[in-house]
Formats: C-alpha cells, structure tokens, sequence
C-alpha cells in the first residue's frame, strides 16, 4: 500500500529520504523536510545536473550531503503510465565530501539490490554527478531546442557538433568544481551515444511539448551562469537557452 500524503509531518521517521521531485520543486521540498524535522535524516537527491547537491551543501552542511544519479531514459505517457526507454536503469549512491554515511548507503544498496534494483553504492559520485551532467545539458538542450531524437540530431554533422560543443562546455565547467576525470567525457559519451536507441528524447522535451514547467534553468541555464562566473565560454549553452525561452 502507498501512503501518498501532500506534506511530510514531524511526527514521522525515516533513515533514508529519497528526493525524486522536478528541480523546480526542489527548494520547495528542502524546505518541507527542514521544517519537519528535528534531525532531518539521509537525503539521496536523485535530481537532474548538480543543483541539488550544491543546495543541500548550502542547507545542511557539506559532511552530510549524498549524491545519487539514475541512469535510465523514462518519462510518464498519456495515462501516466511510465515507459522505460531502452534496457538501462542502473542508480548510484554515495557520499560527496566525507564518508559518514558509507555504511549506511552501503547497506541500503545492497537491500535494493536483493529485491531486484540495481542501486550500487559508488565511491567516485561526484565523477558520475558530472559525467551524467555533461551529458544531460547537451541532450536536453538540443533536443527540446531541435524537437529531434537524438538519433536524428547524429545524423545531422552540424547538430552534432553543436551537440559535442554544449557537452565541452559543460566538461571545462566541471574543472571549476574540482572533478577531474582520467579520461575525456564527451569523448566516451560519443562512444555510448552511438549504442543508445536512435528515437531516444529527453524528458524536457517531452515537458517542453505539453506546456509544461521544464528544467531549463537548472541545466544549461546553470551552466551559462557557473560558466560567466568562471570566465568560461558557454556561446552554445547561451543559444540553448535563448533559443528555447524564445520558441
């Protein structure tokens, strides 16, 4: 049985919170979560690009802040039923900064693991936040921008290369923030975009076509402003997001 309740109450107790709301529901929830708890318990902010974490920092404090990426290409069709697109789902937990609650997380993954969730425990979380982030700014951007699949937009050499353009903004950006990777990113994700399915979209395109809120603002728009106050050229993220503020 689901308990769906509109507002969390401070008589309730939890170890792990996990926080799957929109980005631009997320302050919102932070601020429920604080107000109704006197030790708020292990949040895993399973949100798209870094805000959350960065806002969770701000809030409870570096030392207790988890991060969590899904890995996985879904979104809600017409009778909000979720559809699954393509074969990955894999979900990684970990902490950013010390290691507080590595026991906990460790034990937690591996219950889910036993039920059948592929929820791993990760030592490297802040390397997968961003390497999903590199990704995820160009591919939401281009395909709500396009209205193409991003078979379609590989098929196209300028889209493409625009498309690698928003993911190396977004690769130089992550060295500001202390991650560096062993291996270039964008030139790994060029390798796994070839394998993903060809009619493959984002879920802010989908967004984007209902009229709905979309998360703009947290993904390329948080890249054009990190990038600015980092001195960092970030022309295609600009175009991303003027482009799609003016369609």
């Amino acid at each position: 049985k689901i308990n769906i309740l509109s507002s969390l109450k401070i008589n309730f107790d939890f170890d792990i919170i996990i926080l799957a709301v929109k980005l631009y529901d997320f302050d919102k929830a932070l601020l429920d979560i604080k107000s109704n708890f006197k030790k708020i318990p292990l949040i895993l902010p399973f949100q798209n690009g870094i805000y959350a974490e960065e806002k969770l920092k701000e809030n409870i404090g570096k030392e207790n802040v988890c991060g969590a990426v899904a890995q996985i290409s879904s979104y809600l069709d017409k009778k909000a039923r979720i559809v699954h697109n393509g074969e990955l789902a894999t979900f990684f937990v970990g902490d950013l900064v010390s290691k507080t609650n590595c026991a906990l997380l460790k034990l937690f993954s591996n219950d889910c693991q036993k039920v059948g969730l592929d929820l791993r425990y990760s030592d490297k979380i802040n390397k997968k936040l961003w390497d999903k982030f590199i990704f995820l700014t160009a591919y939401s951007g281009v395909t709500t921008l396009t209205g193409l699949t991003l078979g379609e937009i590989f098929e196209n050499k300028k889209l493409k290369n625009f498309f690698t353009d928003a993911m190396n903004e977004t690769y130089l950006l992550s060295k500001k923030f202390d991650i560096f990777f062993s291996k270039n990113p964008v030139d790994l994700w060029l390798q796994r975009i070839s394998k993903l399915p060809f009619n493959m979209t984002s879920s802010m395109y989908l967004d984007f076509e209902k009229k709905k809120k979309i998360e703009l603002s947290w993904l390329s728009g948080f890249v054009v402003k990190s990038c600015k106050l980092n001195r960092i050229d970030c022309s295609t993220h600009e175009k991303i997001v003027n482009g799609i503020n003016t369609i």
